[in-house]
């Protein structure tokens, strides 16, 4: 695997812009080319927008670091043509065990109905998913679309004027300058970005300290996710395990508050605790290890003029519930339509005020949902111990009370109830497909429904006439035609009908319901598409 981290993916070339007399403007500029920038650059390239992307490194993450990859993401991905060799390669799964000292006490399947292409989660160490994400920037940039990826490119200075952001970029032959219409942050937690132009990131940090190991080992768990509180072989803490790809295992410890990062790291300490979990015999390879804490930050405002924050650099999550990549990838879902369309003056500017809206509604959710997983899994009392305790004892013979426990609630789709951009909603049709949500994929002949959606709007009729295509203001919505007659499952009618004789949705280009009816009026379509762009 070290061959891996040392060979560059994007190493440095020379760019024609470090020879221009002035600097040279682009329409998007990305600084980082982690999940988060690989995705929104290869997004905005795939609608025809010319974007350059910048990281001052040139080859892949060091260590697996995100490595839980849900399904709503994946879907994205599809969108974007690089999911099937993540999902043939990742380790694929549903089911997950909670144990409490040394028994189980139940276990969850995330995904218990039929009906859907991906499963809930894959496993996958981030440099694979980043090695893909690059393979398809190079498919792209083959096909002639406008994207360029530049290693070894550090971001010195990022200033901004009313129209445009100006970026100092320093490189092995020294700094150039270029500007952006638009630039977008997409680099960590610690984004110089954000500090260069001063702005805040508050929140919360937890008095805990958690060690992950990745090792490479051959063993006999199942492929799926196992949580322990107050193990055997960590007393007064928790553990988790989960299974990658090439026999990886990560298995995360915590470790309590006052510790000594630098000795809990040594190998032989390591050694201990896998030994005391895993056995005295087991034969491994220690592949990577780290030391984190818990922190809920997030920025006021995801975007300050042309420069827009997605991913952690906007917002950051502790890692149980796999929140963190999950979650930028929906940023740059949920960014790249509304600045396509402002680009093409489409939608005013003010449009990315939703981004703002939405997406800091969804890091609100994962905070909210990260932080009271914290809070069980390291309680920071006697009493709340207890509590914490009598729920997991109650939890392994009474089904009621496993809601209660919180072992890192699991990242699913956010649904942007309240959004400026929902319209009108049809209280006969499920709950689950309401405006706001993202489309609940189903098995359409030999394919799937999230498959027939592009990047554009679309109306999904069932069972409802409508014209083949309509043109509102300059934005083309292509339909989708459904019968209840064609399928073999109930799924069309559980998902999408509910009590209505027939549907029309209207859907946006990431694939969440803008609006839906049960018979379909031009006027109400086109009323709501232009509310859905911010006109």
């Amino acid at each position: 695997m070290g061959k891996l981290f040392e060979t560059p993916l994007y190493p440095y070339r020379r760019s024609s812009d470090q020879d221009a007399h002035a600097p040279v403007r682009h329409a998007v500029v990305v600084v980082g080319a982690g999940p988060v920038g690989l995705a929104v650059a290869v997004d905005l390239a795939l609608q025809g927008v010319e974007v350059v992307v910048l990281d001052e490194n040139d080859k892949v993450s060091w260590g697996s670091r995100a490595i839980c990859f849900a399904k709503r993401p994946l879907e994205i991905l599809d969108r974007l043509g690089c999911a099937l060799p993540m999902v043939e390669r990742g380790v694929k799964w549903n089911l997950g065990k909670v144990f409490f000292d040394d028994r189980q006490i139940y276990e969850f399947n995330l995904l218990a109905e039929k009906g859907h292409r991906h499963p809930a989660f894959i496993n996958l160490q981030q440099y694979y998913f980043e090695t893909d994400l690059v393979s398809r920037l190079r498919e792209l940039q083959a096909e002639g679309k406008p994207i360029d990826l530049r290693g070894c490119s550090k971001v010195l200075s990022v200033e901004q004027d009313a129209d445009k952001a100006t970026i100092q970029v320093d490189t092995p032959e020294g700094p150039y300058t270029i500007e952006a219409d638009w630039l977008i942050a997409c680099d960590g937690a610690g984004s110089p970005v954000r500090k260069m132009l001063g702005l805040d990131f508050v929140g919360r940090i937890f008095e805990d300290n958690f060690l992950i190991a990745d090792v490479v080992m051959e063993a006999e768990f199942p492929t799926e996710r196992w949580f322990w509180f107050d193990p055997p072989f960590n007393r007064g803490q928790s553990a988790l395990l989960h299974k990658q790809p090439d026999n990886v295992w990560r298995i995360d410890f915590q470790l309590g508050w006052d510790i000594d990062r630098e000795e809990e790291l040594k190998p032989e300490n390591i050694d201990k605790r896998l030994r005391a979990m895993l056995g005295a015999d087991i034969s491994y390879q220690l592949e990577w290890s780290s030391i984190y804490t818990f922190q809920c930050r997030r920025m006021e405002k995801f975007h300050e003029g042309r420069v827009i924050f997605a991913g952690d650099a906007a917002h950051q999550v502790s890692p149980f519930g796999a929140r963190g990549a999950n979650s930028g990838i929906q940023d740059a879902d949920n960014l790249a339509w509304k600045l396509k369309l402002i680009i093409d003056g489409k939608a005013p500017a003010s449009l990315l005020e939703t981004y703002d809206s939405e997406r800091i509604y969804g890091a609100d959710e994962n905070i909210l949902n990260s932080s009271r997983s914290t809070d069980f899994i390291t309680p920071k009392s006697d009493m709340s111990r207890v509590f914490r305790d009598a729920v997991l004892e109650l939890a392994e013979h009474y089904e009621g009370m496993r809601p209660m426990v919180n072992s890192g609630r699991l990242s699913v789709p956010c649904t942007y109830d309240g959004s400026p951009l929902n319209g009108a909603d049809c209280d006969k049709m499920p709950a689950r497909t309401r405006p706001g949500s993202p489309v609940v994929d189903l098995p359409v002949g030999n394919r799937f429904l999230l498959n027939l959606l592009g990047s554009e709007f679309y109306l999904l009729t069932i069972d409802a006439e409508a014209p083949a295509a309509l043109d509102v203001e300059g934005v083309s919505v292509k339909r989708i035609a459904l019968n209840t007659a064609d399928e073999a499952e109930d799924y069309l009618q559980q998902r999408y009908l509910g009590d209505a004789s027939s549907a029309v949705y209207l859907i946006r280009p990431d694939q969440h319901v803008v609006a839906r009816w049960e018979h379909f009026a031009e006027n109400d379509v086109r009323k709501a598409l232009l509310k859905a762009i911010g006109r």
